[in-house]
């Protein structure tokens, strides 16, 4: 009976998200021999699970390789497909193994992990999918411990989130890389920590951030603003009040926002024909940006009608995020505003 030759410790094996700024162990066994013929395929992150030129690489070298991670409850290889593909072109019987003892998203995690660190890298495309499919299985993880865990940046997390976020649970709290569990919503504990630093400048980002219920970038970030005279909030972060129920709701005056196509293309004139805006390339291509944007109402019904239903779920989440960039932007617009005393 014959096996391969490998090298590693098992206890070596670990996770790097989001239990802890220092990878935490992963419950494995000590390394044991497996036939190869009980194990199965692997949940893998990639769309091609196995790429025959590296099995063949693998299967040519004489150095020893790390065994592979096998799922204990399914018999399914974790990392190391290639590896068991060149211990089956070698005519090996056996290979070695960690067994992990986790549930099936723990399994596909360790995989995506162990993908991004060594062997075969995965593509861009594979690392979104598998952060978009560790989102809906882990929705309170911050898009940072995400990130972490898939090789893709945290913007990238926040996008896809924002792109499936009616087919996950809505989390109010979300547990970060050091293992802690913080709002989605810092607001409060920024103005909290803002308080404390206002209070006693010298306090480290740490205490503070216990204190506030933020993380240490957060109070570095309010700490900064605070130094330039900024609202410890951002523009972004910052939602009007939600109106009174018993109060009756404002009328617009003639100041107000546009309300119609009308307005709308008159504010638009008005717009182009200011030399501030005209004359300067940022300008230019906000023009250019808002000049095919507005959707009049008669033209709904025309566009609903061209669109395939297959499309309708995909499309309806990028207009979604349209809409979300340019209330951000008009949340930062209205920031700007001069107000009636200036």
């Amino acid at each position: 009976m014959s096996s391969v030759q490998t090298t590693g410790k098992p206890d070596e094996i670990r996770s790097r998200c989001p239990l802890g700024e220092r990878e935490h162990q992963l419950p494995v066994s000590a390394c044991t021999p497996v036939r190869v013929s009980q194990l199965l395929p692997s949940d893998s992150p990639r769309v091609h699970a196995v790429n025959l030129e590296h099995v063949r690489a693998l299967a040519q070298s004489e150095a020893p390789l790390p065994p592979i991670i096998v799922h204990g409850r399914t018999n399914r290889v974790i990392d190391g497909m290639h590896r068991l593909q060149a211990a089956k072109l070698n005519g090996a019987d056996e290979i070695e193994a960690v067994i992990f003892d986790g549930d099936d998203e723990d399994a596909f995690i360790l995989a995506v992990e162990s993908n991004i660190e060594h062997g075969l890298p995965l593509s861009l495309a594979e690392r979104s999918t598998a952060a978009e499919r560790i989102i809906r299985a882990r929705p309170d993880w911050s898009d940072r411990a995400v990130a972490l865990s898939t090789g893709v940046s945290a913007k990238t997390v926040s996008a896809i989130r924002s792109r499936i976020a009616r087919d996950i649970p809505t989390a109010t709290r979300r547990i970060g890389m050091d293992g802690r569990v913080r709002p989605v919503d810092s607001t409060s504990g920024r103005r909290a920590a803002a308080e404390l630093l206002a209070a006693d400048p010298s306090l480290s980002l740490r205490k503070v951030a216990k204190e506030s219920g933020v993380s240490p970038s957060t109070v570095r970030d309010v700490r900064e603003r605070l130094d330039r005279g900024d609202n410890p909030v951002p523009p972004t972060y910052r939602v009007a009040p939600k109106p009174d129920p018993a109060e009756p709701p404002a009328q617009n005056d003639d100041k107000g926002p546009p309300s119609n196509p009308a307005d709308v293309a008159h504010s638009l004139s008005n717009l182009r024909s200011d030399p501030a805006v005209r004359f300067n390339e940022c300008g230019r291509m906000l023009l250019r940006l808002l000049d095919p944007q507005f959707i009049t109402a008669d033209a709904h019904e025309r566009l609903l009608d061209a669109v395939p239903p297959y499309w309708a779920g995909d499309l309806a989440g990028i207009a979604r995020a349209y809409a979300s960039a340019w209330n951000h932007f008009a949340n930062a617009l209205e920031d700007m505003e001069p107000t009636q005393d200036s």
